[in-house]
């Protein structure tokens, strides 16, 4: 991938319902240059599906991230594993069995059994745990705002999740409403954050090298520094957490 296809990637990992006439006007290329570009990554695995999916604002989940030191000698075979617990949504392997799992929770109280269960059929013995903030910006909500998912919106969500690009007018007459009413509906949705529009994304198909650093900050560091180098080494540097 070159700068450009990374950043493509990340605005689609944003929203993956941008028009390519706004992709293209956004990374100033012509709209077949964007079309080509993405069918590339579809075509090298770097981007398998656009999805669609209840928000972790709608949902008020925990998300937390685990990492450490797999004891297992083979961890090739571990994606299934995950897979099986169902809070898990995210494995990578880093060099010399370093692990990085993703999960939501329902609640705090369910992080015991969580670690639980990466340490035996992980192997990390003592993994290190962290909840994450979130440096992008959020969707701007009034307190009054009704943040309630109705039940067409649950059906929007769900005729959207394996294809998020899919044509209002295609599910507009998939559900029998009309298009304006799915239009209003998935608007809604964005504009108060309820629904995560994204791409499953794996970048190391392509081959680059991709980089994990740890950064332990001092009690007395700036953690707005951290902004700083972001936008500095953008777009190499992808995403943060901040914990």
């Amino acid at each position: 991938m070159d700068k450009t296809d990374v950043i493509l990637c990340q605005l689609l990992l944003m929203n993956s319902r941008l028009s390519y006439r706004r992709l293209a006007d956004m990374l100033n290329l012509s709209v077949a240059a964007v079309h080509n570009r993405i069918q590339s990554l579809i075509d090298a695995g770097v981007i398998r599906k656009f999805t669609a999916k209840i928000s972790l604002a709608a949902l008020k989940a925990v998300h937390v991230i685990l990492f450490g030191t797999s004891k297992y000698g083979l961890v090739r075979d571990l994606n299934v594993k995950m897979a099986n617990h169902g809070s898990i949504y995210w494995l990578a392997i880093g060099g010399g069995n370093m692990l990085y799992i993703g999960a939501y929770l329902k609640s705090i109280d369910e992080l015991g059994s969580l670690v639980n269960y990466v340490k035996e059929a992980a192997g990390v013995i003592e993994p290190t745990v962290g909840i994450p903030y979130f440096p992008f910006p959020k969707p701007v909500v009034a307190g009054s705002c009704n943040m309630t998912l109705y039940d067409l919106d649950y059906k929007i969500i769900r005729a959207l999740k394996d294809n998020s690009r899919r044509a209002i007018s295609e599910v507009a007459d998939e559900l029998g409403v009309s298009a304006k009413t799915v239009r209003r509906r998935l608007s809604r949705m964005i504009r108060l954050g309820l629904i995560e529009l994204s791409i499953e994304w794996y970048p190391d198909a392509s081959n680059d090298i991709i980089t994990i650093f740890h950064i332990h900050l001092k009690p007395e560091a700036d953690k707005n520094a951290i902004d700083g180098i972001f936008k500095k080494y953008t777009p190499h540097i992808m995403f943060y957490w901040g914990f």
